[in-house]
C-alpha cells in the first residue's frame, strides 16, 4: 500500500490543455496514489503553433503553466511546468517548412531562449530539449546538439536542470561532459525515456517492470539516483501510445509490495531533490488523499 507521506512522482508526462483528458488524467493519477507531476509542454505544433520565432513558443508555455496550475489543485501534492522545444521540431522546419539547418537552429535556439525566461522569473521549474531520436543529415544532427547546448548554457547560468530526449542509449557521458563544460553537473541533466541502466545524466525511467528493476538494482548497489515517467501524450490520435496516467503510482505499490521501499524512497523524495531542488514530502505535508 502507498501511505498518505509517500510521495509519488511522474517525472515526465504531458497534458492537453485544449484537445483531450487534460485534467481528467491528473485525476486518475491522484486517485491510485499520484501526489507529484512535471508537465512538459506538448510539442508546439500539436497545440497549433508554427513555430517562425522563438517569441511565437510564448503561447504554449504559457497554456502548459495555465493548466499545471490546474493540476496542482487536484493533486495532494503539486505539479510543474517543464519547458522547451521538442528536438523532433528541427526535422519539421527543415523538411517540411524549407528552413536551413541553420535557420531551424535560430528558431529553436529563441524558443530555449524564452522558456529559461519562465524558468528565470520562477514560473517554469526546469528545461526540455534534445535531439532526434532518428536517422537524420549531419547537418541536422550538428543544430540539434547546438540547440541542447544552449539549453545546457541557461541550466549552468540559471541552475536549473534540463529534461532530454535523445536516441535510445546506455551511455550518454559525452552529453553530460557537454554540459559539465556548460557549468550544468551531469545529475541536473535528466534523460527522458530511459532504460534502467545510464552512464552519465540521471535517468528518467519508463514504468515498466524490467527497467524499473534494472534501476532499483542499480540504485541500491552504486547508490545511482532515478526518476520514474511514463510519458503520457493525452493524444486522441493516440490513444493507447506510451503509457498511461496510473501508471506510476500503480508501479510504485507494486515496489513497496516487493519490499522496494529504498527504490522508492530513491525515486520520489532523493532524486527529485537532488536534480530539481524540489522537495516532495515538504510539499504533500498537511494533504490528504482522497
Amino acid at each position: 500500500m502507498i501511505d498518505d507521506e509517500t510521495p509519488v512522482l511522474d517525472n515526465h508526462l504531458h497534458l492537453d490543455p485544449d484537445a483531450h483528458r487534460g485534467i481528467d488524467a491528473v485525476r486518475d493519477f491522484a486517485r491510485v496514489g499520484g501526489t507529484h507531476l512535471l508537465v512538459v509542454n506538448k510539442p508546439s505544433w500539436h497545440l497549433g503553433v508554427e513555430a517562425d520565432t522563438g517569441e511565437d513558443f510564448r503561447p504554449v508555455f504559457e497554456r502548459t503553466i495555465e493548466i499545471v496550475d490546474d493540476a496542482s489543485d487536484e493533486l495532494p501534492g503539486r505539479a510543474w511546468p517543464v519547458l522547451g522545444v521538442h528536438p523532433g521540431l528541427t526535422s519539421r522546419l527543415v523538411d517540411e517548412r524549407g528552413y536551413s539547418p541553420d535557420e531551424a537552429r535560430e528558431i529553436m535556439q529563441g524558443g530555449i531562449d524564452l522558456a529559461a525566461e519562465f524558468v528565470e522569473r520562477g514560473e517554469a521549474l526546469a528545461l526540455k530539449s534534445g535531439r532526434p531520436h532518428y536517422d537524420v543529415s549531419e547537418a541536422v544532427w550538428e543544430a540539434s546538439n547546438a540547440v541542447m547546448c544552449r539549453a545546457f548554457d541557461h541550466g549552468g547560468d540559471l541552475g536549473c536542470a534540463v529534461q532530454l530526449h535523445t536516441e535510445a542509449s546506455e551511455d550518454l557521458t559525452e552529453v553530460a561532459e557537454w554540459a559539465e563544460a556548460r557549468g550544468l553537473p551531469a545529475h541536473n541533466v535528466v534523460k527522458h525515456y530511459a532504460a534502467g541502466q545510464l552512464e552519465g545524466p540521471t535517468p528518467s525511467v519508463m514504468s515498466d517492470k524490467d527497467r524499473l528493476e534494472r534501476a532499483a538494482d542499480r540504485a541500491v548497489e552504486h547508490d545511482a539516483p532515478f526518476l520514474m515517467e511514463t510519458d503520457y501524450v493525452d493524444d486522441p490520435g493516440r490513444p493507447g501510445a506510451v503509457l498511461g496516467p496510473k501508471t506510476v503510482p500503480r508501479r510504485v505499490r507494486w515496489l513497496l509490495e516487493n519490499d522496494r521501499d529504498d527504490a522508492v524512497r530513491t525515486a520520489h523524495v532523493e532524486t527529485p531533490e537532488l536534480v530539481y531542488g524540489i522537495d516532495t514530502e515538504g510539499t504533500l505535508e498537511g494533504a490528504t488523499r482522497q
